[in-house]
Parts: structure tokens; C-alpha cells; sequence
């Protein structure tokens, strides 16, 4: 930055009066306009300098000018703390394009702001790419029906148990809040369960009888789409296993397949993969595997893997990937695997024998 720049930027001595408010907010908008223009390049003093110059600034112009400032401040990988901060602490019509996308707040300056200020601030935290389950909390156990509507819809913000719980329980009376809950994939198997029961026949009648049909008709959309949550093929709708099954056959061809491959996909959560492995090296086909596999009932794998001979770490492995990563509680996953140590190999067998000849009858 030259010297005469830097004497510009701290020049104060003629923004005082009334007369000088144009010049105030010409001044607002061009230093504000030049640092999003040079941000990535500027050294940290050279922020420093910014931050002070319009954290300044920004206490002498009006909202409509300070909104400016935070449209251009907004989208910065690097920015002027401090400056951004007294702003997202504004005017929600201030404050608002800081909320939903500055990135150099952090999670303590969200968390601040949205237990100090209204619904408006929170419902503008909501709409951020990405949120933690810290700030989610806060939002849904501070937040109105908008801000909880916009949390559940939002992909990207992680949820707690304890949340979840709070949104499910609003839902029952909400039909967008239960869609929107209903379409989201980090949901566990009882949760869905839940938000299944709620979306009742009951829930229709009241607001039927409220004159609401239009809402009781989402009601029964939301109940569809949980309920087809809950079955296996919409889990394994979500993976391409044809490209999987091309991946894997190669492979093969290399010589390169083995159970060691296997716990390699498994270690990259490649579901796909680990199903189509897992196939060729039982003999079985990809689709049947899948559905061993995809099941809230992990049993039948379990015996499966152990007739084949898969060893336990590779078990474990797999009981923690894909669908699996949702649908097992812990306690299901700890039975599974003590089911699979208490097995023979031989008593494995015997069990499928049973199974195909059932089949063949």
C-alpha cells in the first residue's frame, strides 16, 4: 500500500458536520469497494488498517450505506474482523449478507449473535452453507417456526440428537417443518420412526377441521416420503452401483480383488464398491448383496460374512459405512459383531443351506 493511500484511508479530518455526509458515505463505499477488490492481496497490517478505517466508517453513515459495506464485506475469504462483526450485529437489513455468508465470523460470533438478537438475525444465521451443531442449538431451541423450518431444511447444518428431537416435536403440527425434515438424509432410523408417527391421521383431522386442506395434504406428503425413507430401496437408490460393479470387475481382471479391497472401500465409505466386492467374492449377485445389506437387520449378513469367511475386522468395518452409518444404533452394531464372534463357520453354512433350500420349496 503506498504511503499516500494509507494517508487517504485515515484521513478524517474533513467527514465531521452535517454537510459532510456525502462525503462520509462516498468515502464508505469506495474504501469498501477497494478492499474487496485487493483483499487477497493485502498483508495482515494492511488489513488491520482497513478494519480500523471502516469500523469507523461505518459508525458515521447510514444503514443504507453500512449495507453496502457488508454486501462487499459478505463474500471475502479475508476480511476486516472487526468491521464484519459490528455489522452482522446490525440492522438485520445490515446485517443480513454478513449472516448468510461472511466466513470470517466465527462460530463464537454466531453463537453470540443469535442468543443476543431477534429471529430475523437466526433465521439469516439459518441460511448459512454450513452450520454447526453448536449454532443449530441455539437456533432451534431460540429460533421461531421460521427459523426452525429453515434449519431443517438446510443440508448443510449438523444436528444434534436433542434438536432433532425439538424440531420432530414442533413438526406435528407443521406440515413444512415435517417435509422438510422428512427430505433430509442425516436422520437416524428411530427419528425417521418418529416424524412417521406424528404425520398421523390426527394431525390431518385438526387441520382439516381448521379449514387448512391445502396443509393436510403436505401432512400426508411428508408421511410418504418418511415412510419410503424407511424402506431399502430408497437407501440404495442414493448409490450407482453399476459404475461400481465396471470398477470392481476390472479389478478382478487384475488379479487385484481381495478382502483387502474390500476394507479399503470400506475405509473410504465407498458403499457401492464394498457391495460389488463383496459379491464377486461370495459369488453372488450385486442386488442381492445390497439388500443383506441395506437391511435395519443386520443378521443375515452377519452369517453370510461368516460362511464366507470374511474376518471380523472387515465386518466391523462394513457394520460402519453406507446405510449402516444411519440405520444401526450402536447396541444393534455391538450385537452383530458379538453374533459373529459366537458363530462357526460351520454353523454359518448350515443356516444358508436352510435358507436356499426354503427358497427351492
Amino acid at each position: 500500500m503506498t504511503e499516500a493511500l494509507k494517508t487517504e484511508l485515515v484521513n478524517f479530518s474533513e467527514l465531521t458536520g452535517e454537510q459532510a455526509s456525502g462525503r462520509r458515505a462516498e468515502l464508505a463505499r469506495h474504501v469498501a469497494t477497494l478492499f474487496a477488490l485487493t483483499s487477497d492481496r493485502c498483508s495482515e497490517e494492511q488489513v488491520e488498517i482497513y478494519d480500523s478505517v471502516l469500523l469507523r466508517l461505518v459508525g458515521m453513515v447510514e444503514a443504507e450505506v453500512r449495507r453496502y459495506v457488508a454486501e462487499q464485506m459478505s463474500s471475502l475469504r479475508k476480511g476486516p474482523q472487526e468491521t464484519i462483526r459490528r455489522l452482522a450485529g446490525d440492522d438485520i437489513e445490515v446485517a443480513e449478507p454478513i449472516l448468510v455468508r461472511s466466513s470470517v465470523l466465527a462460530e463464537a460470533d454466531l453463537i453470540k449473535i443469535a442468543e443476543s438478537r431477534g429471529n430475523d438475525h437466526r433465521l439469516a444465521i439459518a441460511q448459512r452453507e454450513v452450520l454447526s451443531e453448536s449454532v443449530t442449538d441455539i437456533l432451534v431451541r431460540e429460533g421461531d417456526l421460521r427459523v426452525k423450518r429453515k434449519v431443517a431444511s438446510n443440508e448443510g447444518a449438523d444436528l444434534s440428537n436433542e434438536s432433532v428431537t425439538v424440531l420432530i416435536s414442533d413438526a406435528s403440527s407443521d406440515a413444512t417443518l415435517q417435509l422438510s425434515l422428512s427430505e433430509r438424509a442425516d436422520l437416524a432410523e428411530a427419528q425417521i420412526a418418529s416424524l412417521v408417527a406424528i404425520a398421523s391421521e390426527e394431525v390431518r383431522n385438526k387441520l382439516r377441521v381448521a379449514g387448512q386442506n391445502q396443509e393436510a395434504e403436505r401432512v400426508d406428503e411428508a408421511a410418504d416420503v418418511a415412510v419410503s425413507r424407511m424402506s431399502n430401496q430408497y437407501w440404495l437408490g442414493r448409490y450407482d452401483f453399476e459404475t461400481a460393479v465396471s470398477r470392481v470387475s476390472l479389478l478382478a481382471k487384475k488379479g487385484m480383488l481381495s478382502e483387502a479391497a474390500l476394507r479399503r472401500f470400506a475405509s473410504e465409505d465407498r458403499f457401492a464398491e464394498v457391495v460389488a466386492t463383496f459379491a464377486c467374492l461370495v459369488g453372488c449377485n450385486v442386488e442381492e448383496v445390497s439388500h443383506w445389506m441395506v437391511r435395519p437387520d443386520p443378521g443375515p449378513f452377519v452369517i453370510m460374512a461368516k460362511a464366507y469367511g470374511i474376518s471380523s475386522i472387515s465386518l466391523s468395518a462394513i457394520l460402519m459405512i453406507g446405510p449402516w452409518r444411519q440405520r444401526l444404533t450402536p447396541e444393534v452394531r455391538n450385537d452383530a459383531k458379538a453374533m459373529f464372534a459366537r458363530l462357526t463357520v460351520a454353523e454359518a453354512k448350515r443356516k444358508m443351506a436352510h435358507w436356499n433350500a426354503n427358497m427351492l420349496n
